[in-house]
């Protein structure tokens, strides 16, 4: 827990016992999750203080959000150092089969030039399609 401890604190988030929890939950899933995932993994927290805590996180670049095409909101830990915005920067894809999120950091997503007058706050990329996983499964089936 010193490692939460000491990358929470580095966003300079104080890490309390709810904070430490989401973000322990989502370092050690290695994938995006939705509210409901994260509901679903810490039983012992309400959806108001999980909620409470992505917004914090989201508000401090601990995390980032993306819709996954579906209309579901899922949320990955940022792993740069730099002030920049990553939200947009590798492509996301969803399982159609067992309903995953995955990201796909080899795929950087392209520099998009937008009108001067347009400014843009965040990109996504979501391919859907079938994951290894479920393939591997249809095939012995």
């Amino acid at each position: 827990m010193q490692e939460v401890v000491q990358k929470l604190e580095h966003k300079g988030v104080k890490p309390t016992a709810n904070r430490m929890l989401v973000y322990q939950l989502m370092m050690d899933q290695h994938r995006p999750l939705s509210l409901r995932d994260i509901e679903e993994q810490l039983l012992t927290m309400d959806k108001s203080s999980i909620f409470r805590t992505l917004t914090l996180f989201l508000q401090h670049d601990v995390i980032h959000a993306f819709e996954d095409g579906r209309g579901v909101v899922h949320y990955e830990l940022c792993h740069h150092h730099d002030g920049e915005d990553h939200t947009g920067s590798h492509v996301h894809f969803y399982c159609e089969s067992c309903g995953r999120t995955y990201c796909i950091e080899q795929i950087a997503l392209p520099e998009i030039h937008l009108p001067e007058e347009y400014h843009v706050h965040s990109m996504s990329f979501v391919v859907k399609g079938v994951c290894p996983e479920c393939q591997h499964h249809t095939m012995l089936a």
